[in-house]
């Protein structure tokens, strides 16, 4: 048995279906083997870059790794992938063949030092050496990318070795970790006993939900929790979906990305805050200031990684563990408040919600052209399926989605990539997704995104995956021009395009496509894409963020100083 096969039989072993990647000269060897060898579908990507941002969300929606390969020439490529999976903790495998080893110090073409390339980005990189470590090495990475903290990892392939006889090839699997999480560590009973008096204490409790609830799958134990003790919750960006955001306690988005003045003041009135999966990083708290370090406030936190536990809050209570093991024991040890008081403390969340929303009516029904990004979250939350998967961009892709696009009940609902934020994320990560999610993906981008990745509308077709792209038109990267313009620059150096038909460029790729230009035909349009399976682009032309500006707390008070609407 050759390199090649065993590659491929332990992917398979580890119920591997997709890899996302393109073609190269020193994965040829590989793909020689694969084109006989059924049950794992390749997917073809047009950019390297694509493929690895398709793993990610792929790993998201799975709850399995994700598996991405390129060729030596294609390995920085996948970088901007490979990062975002590594800040946002999700499990991805990466393989990249090479150029035989001891042609490197020769300089022969497309060969670079890869381990050095991904030694900063990746849980572990590996470089076969030998034929016979092939299943060892796949089967180590598996338990890394899915154990303790998940994470991508990457495994260099040169390409002689792909041909060579493997004379042990020993294909066990340990089906344990070809999902994620590959084991659920439970946190100390003794900080679980200390983290369930101070909830039964507190007065005002709020819970704040990072991607790692979503991670651990942990949204049930999650619900019966906040319900126990009239703790409302609030979740990063990331973490869109790990609570029902139509339940009475729900807070929504909260932070920099998607918070509003409702939900990030009931994070800075509350006397107690249990972080769950939630990195608090800048994004999630408004640049550490939601909640204030120091403020008196009781923290908790409760997280599968030791180096994130009170990282930015040291004064924060660390419990250790997966959250949905944690939180199932939490449950079985703690007890209940008195149930009128947890009862008056949704009806009381609720009430506030509805008033906030309320105050936004105008925004929401905004008529006419250009059609206003609140009325387009009003019309798409009427038009979406129940089984949608929502993918966004960084940007105005995401902010007015993240905060006003309430979505019923709980789990992978939504996806971005705000651990690092790389623009051009959004239509591969919906393409990804798409390969392990039954039922339509509505991919949220912007004419920023657009030009990094436009190359897949042509996988797009060609797969025919059940995709709807909708693009939001400001003729510029307007959140670089609303930055500069509020934080007292120019704001229009290097940020503007000339227009462009987009419709007419998904056409050219063969997508049916139109563009939205007045409120007036959004909702009949939207109503009319989900109407049908299968792929779908539509441009929606909108003012850029500078003059009209997003739900985002640091240009809330600038946009109120220049008589500016802005719906924080």
């Amino acid at each position: 048995m050759k390199v090649a096969q065993v590659l491929l039989e332990m992917l398979k072993g580890y119920e591997v279906r997709h890899v996302f990647g393109l073609p190269g000269e020193t994965t040829l060897p590989w793909y020689d083997t694969w084109r006989d060898f059924g049950g794992i579908e390749h997917v073809l990507t047009r950019d390297e870059r694509s493929s690895a941002f398709m793993a990610d969300a792929y790993a998201k929606v799975a709850c399995r790794p994700g598996i991405c390969e390129s060729p030596s020439v294609g390995s920085t490529h996948i970088v901007p992938g490979i990062a975002e999976s590594f800040k946002g903790a999700n499990p991805v495998i990466a393989f990249t063949s090479d150029i035989p080893l001891h042609m490197e110090s020769r300089n022969m073409l497309t060969g670079l030092n890869q381990a050095a390339l991904f030694a900063g980005i990746t849980k572990a990189t590996f470089t076969l050496t030998h034929p016979d470590e092939v299943a060892h090495i796949v089967r180590r990475a598996f338990r890394i990318a899915t154990t303790g903290k998940p994470g991508p990892v990457h495994v260099r392939v040169p390409m002689d070795l792909l041909g060579k006889d493997v004379e042990s090839p020993n294909l066990a699997v340990q089906a344990d970790f070809a999902f994620s999480p590959g084991h659920r560590p439970i946190a100390a009973l003794g900080a679980i006993d200390k983290a369930l008096a101070a909830l039964e204490k507190a007065k005002s409790p709020v819970i704040v939900c990072g991607q790692g609830v979503l991670s651990s799958q942990a949204w049930a134990p999650l619900e019966a929790l906040a319900e126990r003790y009239g703790a409302p919750v609030g979740t990063t960006i990331n973490g869109k979906g790990s609570f029902d955001e139509t339940h009475p306690l729900s807070l929504g988005v909260i932070g920099a990305r998607g918070g509003t003045r409702f939900s990030n003041g009931r994070i800075l009135s509350a006397d107690c805050i249990f972080f769950i999966g939630c990195s608090t990083d800048s994004a999630g708290t408004d640049g550490w200031k939601i909640p204030v370090p120091g403020s008196g406030q009781v923290l908790l936190h409760l997280d599968v990684s030791g180096e994130e536990l009170g990282n930015n809050y040291p004064e924060a209570l660390p419990l250790l563990g997966d959250a949905r093991a944690t939180l199932e024991v939490m449950l079985d040890r703690g007890r209940s408040i008195d149930g009128d008081t947890a009862a008056c403390r949704a009806e009381e969340n609720r009430i506030g919600r509805e008033a906030f929303m309320a105050s936004l009516a105008p925004c929401l029904a905004h008529e006419g052209a250009p059609v206003h990004p609140m009325r387009f979250v009003g019309e798409l939350q009427k038009a979406l399926p129940e089984n949608a998967l929502v993918v966004a961009d960084p940007g105005i892709s995401a902010v007015y989605a993240s905060a006003f696009l309430k979505l019923k009940g709980a789990g992978r609902k939504w996806i971005c990539n705000f651990a690092v934020g790389a623009l051009g994320y959004g239509m591969p990560a919906g393409i990804g997704a798409s390969y392990a999610h039954d039922g339509p993906v509505v991919v949220l981008t912007g004419d920023g995104s657009f030009g990094f990745t436009a190359g897949e509308l042509e996988t797009l077709k060609r797969s025919g995956r059940d995709v709807k792209v909708v693009l939001f038109n400001n003729e510029c990267f307007g959140w670089i021009r609303a930055t500069s313009r509020f934080s007292g620059g120019g704001g229009r150096f290097a940020t503007d395009f000339s227009a462009t038909d987009y419709p007419a460029v998904a056409r050219g790729f063969g997508l049916p496509a139109c563009r939205v230009e007045n409120s007036a035909t959004l909702g009949p349009v939207l109503k009319d894409i989900f109407s049908t399976r299968g792929p779908f682009f539509m441009e929606m032309p909108v003012l850029p963020e500078d003059e009209q500006v997003p739900p985002v707390p640091e240009w809330a008070e600038e946009a109120a100083r220049l008589g500016m609407d802005c719906p924080y």
